[in-house]
């Protein structure tokens, strides 16, 4: 990767800036849903909450360990980082499955048609992608489960699965908030923070193809 000090000057402060404004909307986001839904106070409840708690705030934030303009601990080692990312997305895949775990229970008890909206399709799509893109990630951790593959090449395959687990999570988001629940509960100005996730994901998929890019810059 490009070491941020060689690039021009307002490149690397607008990148600052998108970093900083992914860091407030995503937990902007999470916090808006967490008062709208108030979990606990019903069983379907924790099924926005956790979802959001999951894809808007644990899986950026794991994502954004990693940025070399806004990163919150961008002077621990790679290592550390790594180890972090893990928690973070560890909590990522425990609060989806516990959301999608929640609203299945939900349906069932009443007598709901289970997946029949593009929301719930999507949304039973990324969390089966986010456990497998979790479990296929143990190689970088555990070297030794890694035999025959190139470490370089695992890494790739990692980054370019995560992003397009990161979109779909988004995508999910974004339809949750077409749902009927979410456009009664919310009123005015307030529904354009739905929003939120679509600008993470600008974000997110920048920084990843750019990584990525300049890694083949300095390669060739």
């Amino acid at each position: 990767m490009l070491h941020p000090e060689s690039e021009p000057r307002l490149y690397r402060l607008s990148r600052v800036l998108c970093g900083v404004c992914t860091h407030l909307l995503c937990s902007a986001f999470t916090v808006f849903v967490a008062v709208l839904a108030v979990p606990g106070s019903s069983l379907f409840s924790w099924h926005p909450f956790l979802m959001t708690l999951a894809f808007s705030f644990f899986m950026t934030e794991a994502i954004l360990l990693f940025s070399p303009h806004s990163s919150p601990v961008a002077k621990l080692k790679h290592q550390v980082k790594s180890r972090l990312h893990w928690v973070l997305q560890s909590c990522c895949v425990s609060c989806a499955v516990l959301g999608l775990g929640a609203i299945f229970y939900n349906k069932h008890v009443n007598a709901k048609p289970h997946f029949s909206t593009w929301h719930g399709l999507v949304g039973v799509v990324t969390v089966c992608a986010v456990v497998l893109q979790s479990v296929a990630a143990l190689p970088l951790i555990y070297h030794r489960l890694a035999k025959g593959w190139s470490l370089a090449k695992l890494k790739r395959y990692h980054a370019a699965a995560g992003l397009v687990t990161y979109l779909l999570g988004s995508s999910s988001l974004l339809l949750g908030s077409c749902s009927v629940w979410f456009t009664s509960s919310v009123g005015g100005h307030a529904w354009y923070l739905a929003l939120c996730p679509a600008i993470s994901a600008f974000t997110i998929m920048s920084q990843v193809t750019n990584a990525y890019m300049a890694k083949k810059r300095l390669q060739s």
